[in-house]
């Protein structure tokens, strides 16, 4: 049996469900809640609409510059959104109404990944956590101001 290769974090937002998505769902906006400081900014692509869309960003990570294409593998209006990208991990938003607000469950999945030896090598599982509670945190803040 295989470890679960999965780690998430949540956070209550006291806003619709439907707003909270429709900024998860806008990669232009990425940068503006992206907790790891790795995202920089949009190359292309436009508001996820749907599985097998794509978008590119342009990113910094360990001092090195790239751009790194994502695809659009899970989608459900208003409730969950995922994509991966070349190491086939997921990046995945589920959202929950609850009274008062949504329920924003970020998750970090890679149990996809081509190599999920080296994501662990490399410590993600342990150095992502702190950073997807800031990245939810940068997204209220984003939220409070639209």
């Amino acid at each position: 049996m295989s470890p679960q290769r999965k780690i998430s974090v949540s956070i209550f937002a006291p806003f619709p469900k439907d707003l909270v998505f429709s900024v998860i769902t806008n990669p232009s906006d990425h940068t503006n809640f992206d907790g790891s400081g790795t995202v920089k900014d949009l190359v292309d692509g436009a508001r996820i609409t749907g599985v097998g869309e794509v978008f590119r960003i342009r990113m910094r990570m360990w001092g090195i510059p790239y751009r790194i294409k994502n695809t659009v593998m899970e989608y459900e209006e208003n409730s969950l959104v995922a994509w991966a990208h070349l190491g086939k991990h997921r990046w995945r938003y589920e959202l929950e109404e609850v009274d008062g607000g949504t329920i924003i469950n970020e998750t970090f999945d890679w149990s996809y990944s081509v190599f999920p030896w080296l994501i662990e090598l490399v410590g993600y599982p342990k150095s992502h956590p702190p950073r997807m509670k800031k990245t939810l945190k940068a997204l209220i803040r984003l939220l409070e101001e639209q």
